[in-house]
Parts: structure tokens; C-alpha cells; sequence
């Protein structure tokens, strides 16, 4: 194994955990994601820091929190003190040579100048694939750390508007009988927080399927599939390009998304919301003849906002900022000694709609449990036992014989808010 790897990083935009179909989604076909899987580590529990492009995007490349990066909504950038180690940077620092291509969305939608990154081509899932080639077809004299940053799934948002496509049609949905069925936890739970549809109802541009019928929602998947095979579609011509230029062997390839999209589950499309399909990102991580080929993690809450900068640092010879809370997935990724790893991880979230109500909320994953709480309304606390209601349709939080659990699961969030400086408990009272 080189000491030192070329790095590729994909990103893809509002893509689901599950929505691949080496997850075992029948509803779609994904060899090149799969591909990755079949020569690498699949990573179940991976789950971003926020459910919102700007926010998710900002953790990643800083390894910090949202708001610690200055990005707790969309629109905003980066900070100048988090700037300074985001991984671009860092990475080249350290004899790298970075390049990114496609959607960066922090604020700016192609990358500027000042992050480490040569930019090889602007936002664009059409011109993304044949960039990253041209880059790949290139004579490196050091490693190179390239990020390949795909738009799709995200055309989803203009899908449910009836709105043309950036990246190309995908055709006309077939009748329903010929479209994936409606996900078992369709239905919206009993005592769901009283904020999420006060949200959804006060912003038709982002949530214009409020009136959908079970029928719109079955082409809204379908319409969701078909989006997930396009982009990976173009993945696959990037792979074939590594390949090409004989560089797998000596390349670490991460593949991950930014957050996931609701694609009918609770009957929610887009984000924001602290749902699974929403928090829980794929994350397959590859390196031919060092990675565990076919790895299935099921154990270990991982991060991808969190945990990718000290995991690129580790391969390239770097050394993370002061202050960065991830854990280097390489013992993961290549099966050898585990260290202790955590035992919860925390998500955040803020409504960012223009006519909504910039709802705050967090989330508290553990091994088998998941509490979220919201900062106003009716029912804000939920609790689910994923290990029993992987759908996340019965509310524990309003049982009294989950009291101390419930207890034990806000004490928990409350002494993250106040190792991080984060201002959520004290807003209101429980």
C-alpha cells in the first residue's frame, strides 16, 4: 500500500442511505455505487451533521458542527478562523495536490478561490464526469486529493415542482401500478412533533407536495430513482476513468451525500426534518487490496461531517485542527485494531425556509435508541427504539414507563450543548 494515497472523494446531493441497491432497495440499480461496496466498507450507521446542503456541506470539509463552522443555515460561508484548517488546505499543506469539481454550495454554488482547491470545473452534473477524467488522464508528480461533487439526486426539488431539469429529463412516470409502492411508515406517526407540519405547510416552494396523493407520491419515487441512477450513471464514467489511468490501485475512494431526502417516508420530501431518511447518509469507503472488500458496518455511529477530515488527515500525513471531534475511520476501513469508539453522536437542524419558522431542533442517536427534540410546540420530544421501529412510528417519548430514559437521552443532549457551546436546551423548558 502506498504510503501516502491519491484521495477521491464523491459527493452526491440528497441521497438516502438506503437508496442504492447494493442497501437492498429493489426499487433501482446502482452498479457503480455497488461496485464501490463489493471492494470496500459499507458504513450503516453513517449519518451527516445536518439535514441542509450549506450546513452538511461546511461540516465536512471543517470537521466540525454546523454552527461551529458558521454555517447553520444556507447562504452562509464558511469562517475565516474554520477556513484556515478546512481539509483543502490542510491536504495540500501536506504535498497534496486538490482539486474540486461540481457543487460546492458554501455559500457559493461552484468553488472560489482560497480553500486549497484548484477548481477543474464549475457546478454542472453534465460537464462534472469528463472534468474529473481530463484530471484523472493527467501526470501527477505528488498524490492528489480530488473531489468529484455531483448535484443528483437533488433535481428531486424540481421534480415535485413540475419545474425542467438542470441535468436532463428523466422521462414521464409510468402509471402507479408501475412505480415503486408506498414505504411502510408512509403514514404520519401519532404525536409527531406539532413544528414539523407548521413547517411544511408555511412553504409551498419547498414543500410543494403538502396536497400530494398517495398516487403523486408513488411517481415522486419512481421520479427519485430514476435521478438516483443518473447520477450514478455519471459516477460510473469517473470510476471508469480511475481505472483507465491505472490509478485504483494506489487511490482511497470515499463516496458519501450531504443528507438524505424523505421520498415519501412520513409523507416528507427534502430534508430539515430529523427523520432517518433525512439524517442517515450512504457512506462506502474503497481501497483496492487494503480496504475489507464487502465490509457491512452495522456497529460503529459514524459521521460523515465529522469523521472524514481526521480520516483524510490520517492517510495524507496531515494533522487535524485543534478542536475537530471526529475519529479517523481507517482502523474501520482496513479491520484492524478497534479503539473504543463513541457511543452516541448528535445531529442538528434548523428550518431554513423563507416563509417558515427556522424551527431549531437536535437529535441524539445511541446504538438503539434515537431522541430528538424540537425548540417549540406540542410533543417536541420524540423517542424511537430502532432496533423495534426501524420506521419510526411509535413515540416512546410519551410513555411513562420510558421515563428514565427518557431522562437519561436529555441529559445527554444537555451536556453536549454545553461542551459545544451550543444554545439549543436553554431556549426552552421540557
Amino acid at each position: 500500500m502506498p504510503q501516502r494515497p491519491n484521495i477521491l472523494y464523491i459527493l452526491t446531493d440528497q441521497q438516502s442511505a438506503d437508496a442504492m441497491s447494493c442497501a437492498g432497495n429493489e426499487d433501482l440499480r446502482t452498479p457503480a455505487m455497488d461496485s464501490l461496496a463489493e471492494a470496500g466498507v459499507r458504513f450503516e450507521n453513517a449519518y451527516c451533521t445536518q439535514p441542509l446542503c450549506s450546513p452538511s456541506r461546511a461540516s465536512m470539509f471543517t470537521g466540525m458542527m454546523p454552527r461551529q463552522a458558521g454555517v447553520p443555515r444556507n447562504g452562509m460561508a464558511i469562517s475565516a478562523e474554520r477556513r484556515a484548517g478546512g481539509v483543502g488546505l490542510l491536504l495540500r499543506q501536506a504535498g497534496y495536490e486538490c482539486a474540486y469539481g461540481g457543487k460546492w454550495h458554501v455559500p457559493e454554488i461552484s468553488i472560489p478561490e482560497g480553500h486549497g482547491f484548484e477548481q477543474i470545473c464549475p457546478f454542472g452534473d453534465d460537464v462534472l464526469a469528463e472534468a474529473c477524467a481530463k484530471f484523472l488522464g493527467r501526470k501527477h508528480d505528488r498524490p492528489f486529493f480530488l473531489v468529484a461533487s455531483f448535484d443528483n439526486p437533488h433535481n428531486i426539488c424540481e421534480y415535485a415542482r413540475n419545474m425542467p431539469l438542470p441535468w436532463g429529463a428523466i422521462g414521464d412516470a409510468p402509471p402507479p401500478q408501475d412505480c415503486p409502492n408506498l414505504p411502510a411508515n408512509f403514514a404520519i406517526p401519532p404525536y409527531e412533533p406539532e413544528a414539523i407540519r407548521v413547517e411544511q405547510r408555511a412553504d409551498h416552494n419547498i414543500y410543494p407536495t403538502v396536497a400530494f396523493t398517495e398516487d403523486d407520491w408513488r411517481r415522486y419515487r419512481w421520479g427519485y430513482c430514476r435521478l438516483i441512477e443518473k447520477v450514478d450513471a455519471e459516477i460510473a464514467r469517473v470510476l471508469d476513468a480511475l481505472r483507465a489511468g491505472g490509478l485504483e490501485d494506489r487511490t482511497l475512494v470515499i463516496f458519501s451525500s450531504d443528507h438524505g431526502d424523505g421520498h415519501a417516508e412520513h409523507q416528507w420530501s427534502q430534508k430539515s426534518v430529523l427523520y432517518e431518511a433525512e439524517v442517515r447518509v450512504p457512506l462506502t469507503v474503497s481501497f483496492k487490496g487494503v480496504s475489507l472488500a464487502g465490509g457491512v458496518d452495522r456497529t460503529h455511529l459514524v459521521s460523515n461531517g465529522l469523521d472524514l477530515l481526521p480520516t483524510l488527515c490520517d492517510y495524507a500525513g496531515a494533522q487535524p485542527p485543534a478542536g475537530v471531534q471526529g475519529r479517523s475511520l481507517r482502523p474501520l476501513i482496513e479491520g484492524g485494531h478497534t479503539p473504543s469508539w463513541r457511543d452516541g453522536l448528535v445531529v442538528e437542524t434548523v428550518f431554513d425556509g423563507t416563509r417558515g419558522y427556522r424551527t431549531q431542533g437536535r437529535m441524539v442517536r445511541t446504538d438503539r435508541y434515537k431522541y430528538v427534540a424540537y425548540d417549540w410546540g406540542r410533543c417536541r420530544e420524540q423517542l424511537f427504539d430502532l432496533q423495534a421501529d426501524p420506521g419510526e412510528m411509535v413515540n416512546l417519548a410519551v410513555e411513562a414507563g420510558r421515563r428514565e430514559l427518557l431522562a437519561d437521552l436529555r441529559d445527554r443532549l444537555a451536556g453536549w450543548c454545553r461542551t459545544t457551546d451550543d444554545n439549543f436546551c436553554p431556549r426552552r423548558k421540557y
